[in-house]
């Protein structure tokens, strides 16, 4: 319970050191931090608006960025998984195109009716996640190469082979996109008209909060995850107790390589519903700085999910509000994941005092 508390400790100081630092930087460039501030509020749907153009509202706001959500739960889920375990997954962008795109052109381009398209979308993209994240493992268990290393070069590998694909078979001629998916395919109802107003409703959001509450329960209450623990603490100590190293490494990872797979099958079959050549998804990397917000708990990766996904959401509105550029939104994230690390840094000084302080008596 202890260290729980010093995890919400170090990410409330993140936080709060990370939006002091961005309101400096605005006051340096003559602006208002409050009202900027309350202008990401606007573009996420949880403040209100001056005016709405026709058919929108607050809380049509609020689903489209419910919406926008849904795949960092999943990409922050997929690098707690690989951080249990003492791997960091910064191949969760390669993992996303590549489920998404066997989705894509399995299922998202034919005719089958959505009961059945939408959830072979969903297990066709997390098999696909699944099995990139598999090979890094397996190169880590058997290799001993880097995971680092190996998923970088899988993100670059993914890319270009699906730009490839998609340029000469998939590509519309217009947006210069993989043409979009069929709406039966699609995993967010878009633009639903209900009451005058029109939403879009992201189906994978519930799938997103059972997501979270399985990799607690296996974190938790598992034989698989106190494994998974015992090799991220020390694995020649998890090795030595009779806990098979290579076979967590493998788990992890392609569990993983599931959530990333997940994470793309929300992303590009349904925020978007399709994939833009030779570009990585930056909800791949991003996930990093939310993990670890969130102290890789699942629970603490839902609410630093929602709170730094209003900063990316919002800052499109912000800019055009506050005459901000929008990238000040990924300055600000950078700074809360500094401070988050600078906390952390600080919370294990003064545990380690008060440590010596009661040996000494």
């Amino acid at each position: 319970m202890k260290k729980r508390n010093e995890t919400v400790l170090v990410a409330v100081i993140a936080v709060i050191l990370g939006l002091l630092a961005g309101a400096v930087m605005m006051l340096i460039l003559k602006k208002n931090p409050l009202s900027a501030y309350y202008n990401l509020l606007q573009g996420s749907g949880l403040a209100p608006k001056g005016k709405y153009a026709g058919g929108k509202s607050m809380f049509s706001d609020f689903s489209s960025y419910i919406d926008f959500l849904t795949p960092m739960l999943f990409a922050a889920l997929a690098v707690a998984v690989a951080l249990k375990a003492g791997l960091f997954n910064i191949g969760i962008s390669g993992q996303m195109l590549t489920g998404a795109f066997l989705a894509t052109v399995l299922v998202g381009y034919g005719n089958l009716p959505a009961v059945l398209a939408k959830p072979l979308v969903i297990l066709i993209a997390a098999a696909g996640g699944g099995v990139v994240g598999i090979i890094i493992g397996f190169l880590k268990s058997r290799f001993n190469i880097s995971e680092v290393v190996s998923s970088i070069m899988l993100n670059y590998i993914a890319s270009y082979i699906i730009s490839f694909f998609i340029n000469t078979r998939y590509v519309d001629p217009v947006s210069r996109q993989s043409k979009e998916i069929g709406q039966a395919s699609r995993l967010t109802l878009h633009q639903v008209l209900v009451g005058g107003f029109r939403y879009d409703f992201a189906l994978g959001f519930i799938l997103a909060i059972i997501a979270i509450l399985i990799v607690r329960f296996i974190f938790d209450r598992t034989v698989l995850g106190y494994e998974l623990k015992a090799v991220g603490a020390n694995r020649e100590a998890a090795r030595y107790a009779g806990i098979r190293v290579n076979r967590s490494i493998l788990l992890s990872m392609g569990l993983s390589g599931l959530l990333g797979g997940l994470a793309g099958a929300t992303y590009f079959l349904g925020y978007t519903a399709s994939i833009q050549p030779k570009v990585l998804p930056s909800t791949g990397f991003d996930a990093i700085a939310v993990c670890l917000v969130g102290g890789s708990s699942p629970v603490g990766i839902f609410f630093a999910s929602f709170f730094l996904e209003i900063i990316e959401k919002g800052s499109t509105y912000m800019s055009s509000q506050a005459g901000l550029e929008a990238e000040i939104a990924s300055v600000i994230m950078g700074l809360i994941l500094l401070t988050s690390a600078c906390s952390s840094f600080i919370l294990a000084k003064v545990s380690r005092r008060r440590v010596e302080g009661r040996g000494s008596k």
